[in-house]
């Protein structure tokens, strides 16, 4: 039987382009593979796609875009056992930098067609508020500071400055900043802070590191508790993320653990793109998904 790839592109991806998605559909094809391609028009067309494509039963469902259109997919996919290869054309595209796919179609579809995946652990969130709005992610979810900021993203700014987008949103949530504290019940034990990273990954909006002592196969997260609120201490941790002096900073709190209660209101991001305001509950779901890199 031959093997098929269903590959789902995201054309307002920052670096998507109809002659990179030409070329990896020849490279399939030349490998011996049957390829359909799947073009998005708005929000949730690649989750609907990818949900879709299970009853073709493909060899490997192929996402080309950003770490957004790989989450849609995943929410898709999650606990199928049609593996998602990643050909990276988003604006930071942390995922492939976290399990080392190259930005290099040639490259990147070359080893999608190695088939070798692995099962690798997924977040799920809950809106306690609206306990039917739940959703998986892969890298990381964002409280206070962080969901903020991707709340308030201009999104005609980063379809032309990609990453000068978050920079300039970022800069323009601390200076309105004013969080209330919010309460994080964690191994049992009850937290106070004003923002955290949740992380299921190591890598940060790019190649910073907030959670380095996690891994994406492992089933538990890795927390950043920030406890200071003023302006000046989130310009602290900003400084620190860039710098990498984060772990060293002492009203910083890193816990691992497999699930996390958040009490009180803030905005939240998942995988970079904005999801909703707490309360919120946040668990393991183990080998949820098929991850085929290197």
């Amino acid at each position: 039987m031959k093997s098929s790839v269903i590959l789902i592109n995201n054309p307002v991806a920052k670096k998507s382009s109809q002659n990179k998605i030409r070329q990896a559909c020849d490279i399939f094809m030349s490998g011996g593979f049957s390829v359909k391609v799947l073009i998005t028009k708005q929000k949730g067309d690649a989750e609907n796609f990818a949900r879709d494509s299970l009853k073709e039963k493909p060899t490997m469902i192929v996402a080309a875009g950003g770490d957004g259109t790989v989450n849609e997919i995943a929410n898709g996919i999650a606990g199928s056992e049609i593996p998602l290869a990643i050909l990276p054309l988003g604006t930071t595209n942390v995922l492939a930098k976290e399990i080392g796919i190259p930005e290099n179609v040639k490259n990147s579809v070359h080893i999608a067609m190695q088939k070798s995946f692995r099962k690798i652990s997924l977040g799920k969130i809950t809106l306690t508020d609206s306990p039917f709005i739940k959703r998986y992610f892969i890298l990381m979810a964002g409280i206070g500071y962080d969901g903020e900021t991707v709340y308030n993203i201009n999104q005609n700014i980063k379809k032309i400055t990609g990453k000068g987008a978050y920079i300039f949103s970022g800069i323009k949530t601390l200076f309105k900043w004013n969080q209330k504290e919010l309460k994080f019940l964690i191994n049992d034990k009850n937290y106070l802070a004003y923002s955290a990273i949740i992380g299921k990954a190591s890598k940060y909006a790019g190649n910073f590191h907030v959670t380095p002592d996690v891994k994406l196969t492992e089933p538990f997260f890795q927390i950043a508790l920030f406890k200071g609120n003023s302006k000046l201490d989130m310009f602290r941790y900003i400084t620190g993320i860039i710098t990498g002096n984060l772990l060293k900073m002492k009203d910083v709190e890193f816990i691992k653990t497999k699930d996390i209660t958040i009490d009180g209101s803030a905005h939240i991001q998942i995988d970079g793109d904005y999801f909703g305001k707490t309360p919120a509950k946040i668990e393991i779901e183990k080998d949820a998904l098929r991850l085929i890199y290197p």
